[in-house]
């Protein structure tokens, strides 16, 4: 779990960091700051949507993961129970912050293809650099809401951690396949977040995150017969 105590200290620190900024970043640097992650994130989830669609041995299982997914997601109406959720612990100024921080830390495809590779494969790279990501950000919201966004940093561990146990446990159920193809979707949902970090297209990422689910359902499937 090198990859998560990586990140969960990126948090930490960044948060350290935006407390000496006590009045805050100003309006025009936490804009460029969310413009860098936005373009970021865009290169990430275009690199994994590249690296892997060349070995993928089900080329259109990402468009009916996606559409799939997304249908469930906005069935059961992810995006309104996790606002609802989020919005009993907002009535303060640091819960605010908090419920923030948790949304953009543990609400993305980094945080839940992170602990799956470096159980599976090794790699950390996710990881890595979700922990520069989150670090960044922690800096703008500790900026605003002060020290206490570091607590956000145990949800993360909490996260990543039980993802990453879940995943050591089915090892021996979840193949290179079913890897290939969770990356992709996991990709394009990395896109998404660049797109509404860049103020381009605002998409509803929770209400398609059981498009990742649907890959390993279906390539489990399939493998059967």
């Amino acid at each position: 779990m090198i990859g998560t105590l990586f990140n969960v200290a990126m948090i930490i620190g960044g948060s350290i960091l935006g407390k000496l900024f006590h009045n805050g970043i100003k309006l025009e640097y936490q804009r460029i700051l969310t413009q860098g992650l936005g373009l970021a994130a865009m290169a990430i989830g275009i690199n994994a949507v590249v690296e892997y669609m060349p070995k993928s041995n089900y080329p259109v299982l990402f468009i009916v993961s996606l559409s799939v997914g997304g249908v469930l997601g906005e069935w059961i109406n992810l995006q309104k129970r996790f606002d609802d959720f989020v919005g009993k612990f907002s009535s303060g100024n640091l819960a605010e912050g908090l419920a923030t921080a948790i949304l953009l830390y543990c609400i993305g495809s980094l945080s839940i293809l992170g602990p799956i590779q470096e159980a599976l494969q090794h790699d950390m790279t996710f990881l890595f650099t979700n922990g520069i990501l989150d670090g960044i950000t922690s800096v703008v919201l500790a900026s605003t809401f002060g020290i206490g966004i570091a607590f956000s940093a145990v949800a993360v561990f909490i996260w990543q951690g039980s993802i990453y146990g879940v995943a050591l446990l089915l090892q021996n159920s979840i193949n290179q396949d079913m890897i290939t193809e969770l990356t992709i979707v996991g990709g394009i949902l990395i896109i998404a977040s660049g797109l509404g970090l860049l103020e381009i297209k605002k998409i509803n990422i929770v209400n398609l995150l059981p498009s990742l689910i649907v890959p390993i359902v279906v390539v489990a499937i399939m493998q059967l017969f």
